[in-house]
């Protein structure tokens, strides 16, 4: 799942809330960077074997730049930690065009975007999207405080009137409550939730309690806790006429690459889809948090990085 990649400058950047740092990314030339739909990310090389997706942030109408917000994560695996503390003003950074695996439906009634911490990011991308599109939609924004918030100014002045924000420090009385919303509001209405797992989680089972639909109910982890150990199974890499054993302990993309199969990898905790392979042949145990309901029950592609096997074998197309 190779998209194609190219050099911009950093032509701004801004810290908020001590811990998010706000990039604007530009062509070195001043040219229109490749369009992109809200909701959309890119990948951003941090290091020669660091590679990480952010959403954007800005307008979609915007073409002159691209913005992502960062959060220095003190659980950081190396991405975030090391954008925060060393990218610069100026300096040139690899990123690929923008791909969209959280879209819009501009065909709802009305839109809830919910934003927990730094997963306000494309959120923000959708209120404009929707703005200009003269959609009804609301965004709730929720912090564990309010000095801990970055873009409250840009909520603030651009979309005030529909934002409403939860802190945790505040009390029970403002704190979010989906499945109130999603029951109080009209029929049509779609739900988009961006965040740490555990809070999406439960955003999205809260939605479909109060009588959501699945196709109105959309998502976008940008991190998950995943558990990628389980029982042995052999897989046949079928393009390369290779056979592999995946341990107890090893996930299918590090036992390929023991045989000398590099699959391209990102995220490695299952939410990007960067590593996703065909499946011929076999059942996948899916432990992403990629691959929707549907093609999760086709069983026809498998996210290598954590996903394990339910049957003995499988026939992956690599």
């Amino acid at each position: 799942m190779t998209n194609p990649q190219f050099t911009v400058k950093i032509a701004s950047r801004e810290v908020q809330a001590d811990s998010v740092v706000l990039l604007d990314f530009e062509d070195q030339q001043g040219k229109p960077l490749p369009k992109f739909d809200a909701g959309a990310h890119i990948d951003v090389h941090v290091s020669d074997d660091i590679i990480r997706q952010y959403s954007l942030s800005n307008s979609p109408q915007e073409t002159s730049r691209y913005r992502i917000g960062v959060l220095n994560d003190p659980q950081s695996r190396g991405g975030s930690k090391s954008i925060f503390e060393n990218f610069e003003e100026g300096q040139i950074v690899t990123i690929s065009e923008p791909r969209n695996h959280f879209p819009l439906n501009f065909d709802a009634s009305h839109s809830i975007l919910i934003g927990g911490g730094i997963g306000i990011t494309p959120m923000l991308a959708m209120a404009y999207a929707l703005k200009a599109e003269g959609k009804s939609f609301e965004i709730h924004y929720c912090s564990r405080t309010r000095d801990k918030a970055a873009f409250l100014d840009e909520l603030e002045s651009n979309f005030g009137d529909v934002t409403t924000l939860h802190f945790d420090d505040l009390g029970e009385d403002q704190m979010i409550k989906p499945k109130t919303l999603c029951e109080n509001s009209v029929n049509g209405t779609h739900v988009y939730v961006c965040g740490p797992s555990g809070f999406m989680d439960w955003v999205i089972s809260e939605s479909k309690a109060a009588g959501l639909a699945s196709d109105q109910v959309h998502f976008e982890y940008f991190n998950a806790d995943v558990e990628t150990s389980g029982t042995a199974f052999e897989v046949y890499a079928q393009a390369s006429d290779v056979t592999v054993q995946v341990a107890e302990d090893q996930t299918i993309i590090d036992a390929l690459l023991q045989a000398g199969i590099k699959v391209e990898k990102s995220c490695e905790q299952g939410v990007c889809g960067t590593c996703i392979c065909d499946v011929v042949e076999g059942i996948p145990d899916h432990k992403d948090k990629f691959l929707t309901e549907d093609e999760r029950e086709d069983n026809d592609q498998i996210v290598t990085c954590c996903s394990r096997a339910k049957t003995d074998r499988l026939v992956l197309d690599i």
